[in-house]
């Protein structure tokens, strides 16, 4: 992933050229969240905060987004860091989530709260029917920026 939302890049700016102590602090949580692109424009309504192409959660029991954590950020032009450790959702139950086509790292563990950090394209879209799980093994999720 390598996209951030207007939001983080308008809190990243102001943190580096506005103010001396931050007036944004850190999530303590951040979490994976998993998009169908329903809407033909998946990604737009990413970089928009917009969350309608997150897997339903009528109907189905088991959705939820998932803790993650990453690496210290290392390395240069792009400077990035991926995930620490393997990300498992739960088996998909009662009403197939759809084909993932997109990821989006947010700060709050639902969808009514918090704001969209990161976003970006799977390598691979993978469809989740009933009793499937969607996983993100540890170091495949990678934020860079240049």
């Amino acid at each position: 992933m390598s996209a951030a939302s207007n939001y983080l890049e308008a809190k990243l700016l102001d943190h580096t050229l506005r103010y001396s102590t931050a007036p944004f602090t850190a999530p303590t949580t951040l979490y994976l969240a998993l998009f169908v692109n329903t809407s033909g424009n998946a990604a737009t309504n990413l970089e928009a905060g917009t969350l309608t192409d997150e897997v339903a959660t009528a109907g189905t029991t088991a959705y939820a987004r998932q803790t993650i954590a990453f690496n210290a950020a290392s390395g240069t032009s792009p400077c990035s860091s991926a995930n620490t450790s393997t990300i498992t959702f739960p088996t998909c139950t009662n009403v197939a989530w759809g084909t993932i086509t997109h990821v989006a790292i947010t700060d709050s563990a639902t969808r009514a709260a918090g704001n969209v950090l990161f976003y970006g394209a799977v390598t691979t879209s993978k469809t989740i029917d009933v009793g499937d799980t969607f996983q993100v093994s540890a170091g495949n999720l990678t934020i860079a920026l240049a």
